[in-house]
């Protein structure tokens, strides 16, 4: 294995719309990606934080199984699985091993490793598992990754990611531009 990629599954892997249809459905509204402008979704939907986590115990396996994959993320995986190991490092929590399993079998994406970390706080699983270059849709995870690890981070460019960015991550709109950026630093590298 050439390196060890270290890769977000929500927001990352899977369309960052995932979420949309099912916020307009519980919530009777009618929002795009574009309206979520914050990743911390409760004053978008104007619930505090026990409404919506009792929402989201709710709808999060059916969100999960049905995830929709990201443009372009399954081609650009396939062809690094051979010489990259994958490791996905998700916030996640333990309860949903059985249905990201099946959703990674579903659609036929290659994994090496897959970590559920159960929080938004990834340093630990990225520090145990030598991460040499992340990829992450969350500002802040990507910033912490980044600047703690002093490793590249792709940061997938979404609506509630545009705050300013640290020299190390690199915001992406897509994962043929994710390819071409880490084939080309890797070429480098070697």
């Amino acid at each position: 294995m050439n390196k060890k990629l270290g890769i977000d599954i929500d927001g990352t892997i899977t369309c960052p719309t995932t979420f949309v249809p099912y916020i307009n459905e519980s919530f009777h509204m009618n929002i795009t990606l574009n309206d979520m402008t914050e990743y911390d979704l409760r004053p978008l939907l104007k619930v505090n934080d026990e409404q919506f986590w009792e929402w989201m115990n709710k709808v999060e396996p059916t969100i999960y199984k049905n995830a929709p994959l990201a443009k372009d993320a399954k081609s650009v995986l396939d062809i690094w699985k051979d010489h990259h190991e994958l490791i996905y490092i998700s916030a996640r929590r333990d309860q949903y091993v059985p249905v990201t399993h099946e959703w990674f079998k579903d659609n036929q994406m290659h994994y090496h490793k897959i970590d559920l970390v159960g929080s938004h706080d990834k340093l630990e699983a990225v520090k145990r598992h030598k991460i040499d270059l992340f990829f992450e849709d969350k500002h802040d995870n990507a910033c912490d990754i980044s600047e703690e690890c002093k490793i590249p981070v792709i940061l997938f460019n979404t609506p509630y990611n545009q705050d300013p960015i640290p020299q190390n991550v690199i915001r992406v709109n897509d994962w043929v531009e994710a390819r071409n950026w880490v084939d080309k630093y890797i070429k480098e590298q070697t």
